[in-house]
């Protein structure tokens, strides 16, 4: 993460020195842009911190654990698809989930419908990409997401043809 930071600081300092008033006008739009998606995001992972703190954990296993099979994988694409959370928080999450017996297969439609399907980003997205276009994109993803899901079930042997 350091490194993320440093790289964003030169390219900062290179744009400063490249045009000074640009970068400062790139800055100021980029704050406007950030205040305006800021309330809804802050919805949305408020949401989520709810609902994970609701949620007993007997519950969650009982719903994903290693005998839920097709139910499993639906309960997880829907949990993913409205769930907001990065990839450093969700990865780690379905680690401790694998250890305690959740299938690759579940795991596999969590994680990538986590990371590619918004049904909470919707109205984000709706303004900036149009109705149509977010439908299609979330539409798609989740058909990618289930296909996935299916692969690795029969790469580690949870899904027999």
């Amino acid at each position: 993460m350091i490194v993320l930071y440093v790289v964003t600081a030169v390219a900062l300092a290179v744009s400063i020195i490249a045009s000074r008033g640009k970068t400062i006008d790139a800055l100021k739009l980029a704050g406007r842009r950030l205040a305006k998606i800021l309330p809804a995001f802050l919805a949305m992972l408020v949401l989520f911190s709810a609902t994970i703190t609701l949620l007993p954990q007997e519950v969650v296993m009982g719903l994903l654990g290693k005998d839920s099979g097709w139910q499993g994988v639906a309960i997880a694409s829907a949990a993913g698809s409205v769930t907001l959370m990065p990839g450093f928080i969700a990865f780690p999450l379905c680690g401790a989930l694998l250890k305690r017996g959740v299938q690759y297969m579940v795991l596999a439609a969590f994680s990538t419908t986590l990371m590619m399907v918004g049904v909470l980003t919707y109205p984000l997205e709706r303004q900036y990409f149009g109705s149509k276009v977010t439908l299609v994109r979330n539409t798609v993803s989740l058909l990618i997401a289930l296909i996935v899901a299916v692969v690795i079930g029969l790469v580690f042997g949870e899904v027999r043809w």
